[in-house]
């Protein structure tokens, strides 16, 4: 008897995978009418069964541009999960059927330049002239607290919703180059240009919904971004912005983009013609 197999979970955050894949429709058209209703039903299966499962989530995508048909972006708390769904979804509308055209694995985590309690703290100090102690401080503090708290809960273990559009590109910092090393610089360089990016990216609360995913050490770039937006102006809009913030101009090296519309899994055929 083969013994049970222990779950891989991390100290924090959950292992995500961003799965693209072409439709081979000569291998589709090889399968009987009786056939291709067991293959949707299937995949149909399938993804009620991993949106049930605990400590999991998976959205389905129509993928937008000939780089890639159909897109799964799956996050699990175990990894042996992540890694059992994957090989099923890949096979899951027939031998052959699904090709594999761009995967990429990372994890949420939280940010190394997070303001902290006592930096915020001095802030109110310096910059509010609220003196330390008093009930204006205090009251500050708690509702910095509980802020914290749900950032760092949305970071970690996000509840992504179905908004229409989605964008998803890899990126890593630069490390060559005069003047062009981001690990060259001191960590208060690092912070203060961060805090800076950050800035921006706040001005598209509501409109953007982005989840920045870590990925040093466990694929080719070092973290994956995900936008999800209802106007893909607004996806269009945060990214040329972006790029004029020198964290981004001076330091990022952008991997390939990929565009999906998150739609019901029976318009998802229809689109795909299977």
């Amino acid at each position: 008897m083969t013994d049970p197999i222990s779950a891989i979970i991390a100290a924090e955050g959950w292992h995500v995978l961003h799965l693209f894949y072409k439709i081979e429709q000569g291998a589709w058209s090889l399968l009987s009418p009786e056939e291709q209703i067991v293959a949707r039903t299937q995949l149909t299966q399938l993804v009620a069964d991993i949106r049930a499962t605990k400590g999991a989530q998976l959205l389905v995508f129509a993928m937008v541009s000939p780089k890639a048909d159909l897109g799964f972006m799956l996050l699990c708390e175990d990894l042996h999960n992540a890694n059992a769904f994957e090989k099923r979804l890949t096979v899951s509308l027939g031998a052959d059927v699904l090709s594999p055209v761009f995967s990429y694995l990372s994890m949420t985590e939280k940010s190394e330049y997070t303001t902290s309690e006592a930096e915020y703290a001095e802030s109110l100090v310096n910059e509010e002239h609220l003196a330390a102690g008093t009930p204006e401080h205090e009251a500050k503090l708690v509702a910095f607290r509980e802020r914290m708290t749900k950032y760092l809960k949305d970071r970690l273990y996000p509840v992504l919703p179905a908004w229409p559009v989605m964008c998803f590109y890899p990126m890593s910092k630069r490390r060559g180059g005069p003047g062009q090393n981001w690990y060259a610089l001191s960590f208060e360089e690092r912070k203060k240009l961060m805090m800076g990016h950050a800035k921006v990216g706040r001005t598209w609360h509501g409109k953007i919904l982005q989840l920045i995913t870590g990925s040093t050490g466990l694929d080719d770039m070092e973290w994956g971004v995900t936008l999800l937006a209802h106007d893909p102006m607004d996806i269009k809009g945060i990214v040329y912005e972006m790029r004029f913030d020198e964290v981004s101009a001076q330091y990022a090296e952008f991997g390939d983009f990929f565009i999906g519309l998150q739609v019901p899994l029976d318009e998802l055929f229809r689109r795909l013609q299977l």
